[in-house]
C-alpha cells in the first residue's frame, strides 16, 4: 500500500509541477480538467447514478470546463466578478450545514438527483476557482494548498496525540475536535510566517489577507477557510458513507479517488477568492 501510494505521488508530481510552472495555461488547464472529470463521474458514483450515466456526468463536466479554459485573465479571458465566488462560498456552507446536520441517514432521503446536481455545480465551480487562482500566480496558488495541507496533516498528527471530542462520530469517527484546533493553529503559524518573511507586497494568499483585513482579520479568515476545508471533507465523508463504500474510486493506486484526495480543497478555492477580492 505504502508503495502504491508513494508510486502515484510521484507520478501526480511529475504531472503537476511542469503544468504548474508553464507559461501557458492550457497544460495546467488540460490536466487539472481531466482529474475534475474523473471527479465527476466519482460524484455521479456516489449518488447512485447508473454506470453510464455517472460516466456521461464526468465527461459532460469535462467538456463545459474545455469550453471556459482559461486564455488569460480569469475564467476563458473573463475576470470573474468577486460576487460570484461569494455566492458559491455561500451555497457550499449552506449545502454543507445542511448535510452534515441531516447525517447520513437524512443525507440519502434527498433526492439522488438533486444532490447530484448540487454536487456537480459546486465541482466545476471549484475548477473555475482553480484556473483563476492559477491566474494570480504560484505564491498565490501554493499558499492556498500549504493553507488545506497544513490543517489536514497537523489535525491528523493532533488528533492522534490529543484528541477525545469527535468532531461528527456518524460522519468520520477518526476527526477530532482537538485535530480541528491543532489544523488551525499550524495554519496560523503558517501565515505568520509568510507574512513576515514577504515582508514587502507580495501576492501570496496570507499576504493579501493581511494587507485586506489586518492581522486579526487574516487570523480569522484563516480560521474560515480551515472551517471550509474541514466541510469539505466531512461532506464527501457523508456522501461515501451514505453510498456505503470507502473511496470515491480507486482511480489513484494507493489514494482512492481524485475527490477523496481534492474534497477539502473544493470548497477553499472559491472561499478563497471571495476573502481577496470582494
Amino acid at each position: 500500500m505504502l508503495r502504491e501510494r508513494v508510486i502515484t505521488a510521484l507520478v501526480l508530481l511529475a504531472l503537476l509541477i511542469p503544468a504548474v510552472m508553464a507559461r501557458s495555461p492550457l497544460p495546467f488547464a488540460l490536466l487539472t480538467i481531466v482529474l475534475i472529470a474523473a471527479a465527476g463521474w466519482e460524484w455521479g458514483r456516489l449518488c447512485g447514478l447508473p454506470r453510464a450515466a455517472a460516466v456521461a456526468s464526468g465527461v459532460v463536466l469535462g467538456l463545459a470546463c474545455v469550453t471556459i479554459a482559461p486564455l488569460g485573465g480569469g475564467v476563458g479571458g473573463v475576470v470573474v466578478p468577486a460576487e460570484a465566488w461569494a455566492g458559491v462560498t455561500v451555497l457550499w456552507v449552506l449545502v454543507g450545514a445542511v448535510s452534515l446536520r441531516a447525517g447520513p441517514d437524512g443525507f440519502r432521503q434527498v433526492s439522488a438527483g438533486l444532490r447530484f446536481v448540487v454536487g456537480w455545480v459546486l465541482i466545476g465551480a471549484a475548477w473555475a476557482a482553480l484556473m483563476a487562482s492559477w491566474e494570480r500566480g504560484l505564491a498565490y496558488l501554493a499558499t492556498v494548498c500549504a493553507l488545506v495541507w497544513a490543517a489536514d496533516i497537523f489535525a491528523y498528527f493532533g488528533g492522534r496525540a490529543f484528541g477525545k471530542r469527535k468532531l461528527a462520530p456518524t460522519i468520520s469517527p477518526g476527526k477530532s475536535w482537538e485535530g480541528a484546533i491543532s489544523g488551525l493553529l499550524a495554519v496560523i503559524v503558517l501565515a505568520v510566517i509568510v507574512v513576515i518573511v514577504t515582508a514587502r507586497p507580495h501576492g501570496n494568499l496570507f499576504w493579501l489577507l493581511r494587507e485586506r483585513l489586518g492581522f486579526a482579520g487574516m487570523v480569522g479568515a484563516c480560521a474560515a477557510l480551515v472551517a471550509m476545508a474541514i466541510m469539505g471533507d466531512l461532506v464527501e465523508s457523508l456522501a461515501k458513507r451514505s453510498a456505503g463504500i470507502k473511496d470515491s474510486s480507486q482511480l489513484l493506486p494507493g489514494h482512492g479517488g481524485v475527490l477523496d484526495r481534492i474534497d477539502a480543497l473544493l470548497p477553499v478555492f472559491p472561499a478563497a477568492l471571495a476573502l481577496v477580492t470582494i
